[in-house]
């Protein structure tokens, strides 16, 4: 009777300690996605700056930029 206890206990346990560890994993995965994603959006926002200067420079400033709140109704729409 003792050995099923017991066997019982260290079932229980070790499905605990795999719950957590699954936990864990989850967390670090969503954690990393995070800084992926904040990362990508550094890379994109920054491409955006360099395509602005570069297409500022090569019109001498003739074209002006947009004024955002008129980009962002224009992007809306397009979606």
């Amino acid at each position: 009777m003792k050995i099923k206890q017991t066997g019982v206990a260290v079932l229980l346990v070790a499905g605990l300690i795999l719950m957590t560890g699954c936990d864990q994993a989850e967390k670090a995965a969503q954690q990393m996605l995070s800084k992926t994603a904040e990362s990508a959006k550094q890379a994109i926002d920054d491409t955006h700056k360099a395509a602005e200067q570069a297409l500022s420079d090569a019109t001498g400033g003739l074209i002006e930029k947009e004024q955002p709140e008129q980009e962002n109704k224009d992007s809306s729409k397009a979606i």
